[in-house]
């Protein structure tokens, strides 16, 4: 294996024979100063150099991140983002859609994400950085793609993070309801719209998740992996119990919405594979990135994708697919339902709690590193990068987002919230597809830990699942991602082309 590119200095620039600028991974209209300036359009699609992706990696405002993660805690980082809210909650929105084949809606989704988790998989073995596919596409296809990606990433895991916590309150209430025979009012644990007026519990899991990051990455991946294994059990206890309630009329009519409902479905669940990109933000902070974060990607997906589908079949089979309708906490239903007692009940909810508590805390862990990336580059706020000497953590970005995610979370409804994340993630890993073939043809002799099977058949059909999911999604979702796109070229043009690094 190469030596680390990130032993050196973090202003290192690699070099650019003017004869092949594609060998080097240089791009020319930024090899010399001003270079890009004199081409029409090229300041908008000047590109990083993946030699000084590499060499800056790590390297902050005052200090640097510490490499202090290993690959099974870089699977447990890209598990906790995933496993949780799209099974404990989400899957109550998507049964009414699918019925009984919410299953096979299940495979769709993790279908889709399994095509870009192999891109992942390469570029992450490639360009182990914390920018994820933003730094992606700033090495293969420009300054602004690689900000659309990055705004959309702002979209998947800024916004998830909030979604997720609203999630969390159902089962929290659930919780105390079967333990202590308290209901937290509506009033303080719903949104506008939803008969509350602020959800005080989201905001309070947001805060606890913000408190236990700020303490450094290596402590915070401890607490992630415990809470992982917590909910893993919580799944397996569900699915031994639910088994005994299943009845086989509740599998037919098997897609009573026909397929457009098994992809529509698909589409909502596919907000509940988001997280296993996660790993890939944490470039920077693993021990062996281009060896480990491949592996943590692939396998993390595996046994996600594995336990979403054996739940989602126990559960419809144990329960009929009409009563999921505006069912936030169906498991816990279906436990007090198959076993007569409100015990197990309050058991799937406690697991819950923690399972739904670990995806906000190892998606706000990712967000943090995106924006760590982009202001590093000079796209945003230098506030961003800023690293703690003592913790080795980007402190004032994690408030900054967790505060930002905590409001969304107390003012904003889940559903919404859901699809918005679901379209962003969507577009930005129809990019990562595309970045791998860009730079399987830029860069084909670069040194790869990870190698997609089937290129270049696997990136397009992964491109292809991706905007077949975007098309499935409902047009008041459009409209919205479009609004965000807007703002976020308004920023853009406004702060980050004036900043940017590569001027």
């Amino acid at each position: 294996m190469p030596p680390e590119h990130s032993t050196a200095p973090p202003s290192a620039e690699p070099p650019s024979p003017p004869s092949s600028p594609h060998s080097s991974g240089a791009d020319p209209a930024i090899s010399h100063p001003g270079a890009g300036a004199a081409r029409g359009g090229s300041r908008l699609m000047r590109r990083k150099p993946v030699e000084r992706l590499v060499a800056e990696g790590g390297q902050g405002a005052g200090g640097a991140l510490r490499r202090s993660l290993s690959m099974w805690q870089l699977t447990m980082i890209s598990i906790g983002a995933t496993l949780g809210t799209g099974i404990f909650v989400v899957l109550g929105e998507a049964t009414p859609l699918a019925g009984p084949a919410v299953s096979i809606s299940f495979v769709l989704a993790g279908l889709t994400a399994l095509f870009s988790a192999l891109s992942y998989a390469e570029l992450a073995g490639s360009i182990p950085v914390s920018g994820s596919s933003y730094s992606y596409a700033y090495a293969t296809m420009g300054e602004l793609v690689a900000w659309i990606c990055g705004w959309c990433l702002v979209l998947e895991y800024g916004i998830s993070v909030a979604a997720v916590a609203v999630g969390w309150g159902e089962y929290l209430d659930e919780l105390l309801h079967g333990t202590l025979g308290v209901t937290i009012p509506e009033a303080v644990s719903a949104p506008l719209g939803e008969g509350g007026f602020v959800n005080l519990p989201a905001l309070a899991v947001i805060l606890l998740a913000m408190v236990f990051l700020m303490g450094g990455a290596k402590e915070s991946a401890r607490i992630n992996t415990a809470m992982v294994v917590i909910k893993i059990v919580t799944l397996l206890l569900f699915c031994g119990i639910g088994f005994f309630g299943i009845k086989a009329g509740n599998y037919a009519p098997l897609a009573p919405l026909g397929v457009t409902g098994v992809s529509a479905a698909a589409a909502t669940l596919f907000f509940s594979y988001i997280g296993f990109d996660a790993a890939s933000t944490a470039g920077e902070e693993a021990k062996n990135p281009k060896r480990d974060l491949p592996r943590a990607i692939m396998l993390s997906l595996l046994i996600v994708t594995v336990l979403y589908c054996v739940v989602a079949l126990v559960a419809v089979g144990a329960m009929p697919w009409q009563d999921f309708e505006g069912t936030d906490a169906a498991l816990a239903r279906i436990m007090k339902d198959v076993t007569g007692m409100g015990l197990w009940s309050v058991v799937l909810a406690a697991g819950a709690v923690v399972a739904i508590a670990s995806v906000v805390f190892a998606v706000l862990y990712g967000q943090t590193r995106i924006l760590f990336a982009m202001s590093r580059d000079g796209l945003v706020p230098k506030v961003f990068a800023k690293v703690n000497e003592r913790t080795g953590t980007p402190r004032a970005n994690t408030l900054l987002v967790s505060a930002f995610c905590g409001i969304l979370a107390a003012t904003i409804p889940l559903g919404e919230l859901a699809n918005a994340t679901s379209i962003g993630t969507l577009f930005a890993f129809a990019l990562v597809n595309i970045a791998v073939i860009i730079l399987r043809r830029t860069r084909p002799t670069m040194n790869r830990s990870f190698r997609v099977a089937l290129f270049p058949l696997t990136p397009l059909l992964g491109f292809g699942f991706c905007v077949w999911m975007m098309v499935s999604l409902p047009a008041v979702t459009w409209v919205c991602f479009a609004a965000w796109m807007a703002a976020g070229l308004a920023v853009y043009f406004g702060y980050g082309i004036r900043h940017s690094r590569l001027r």
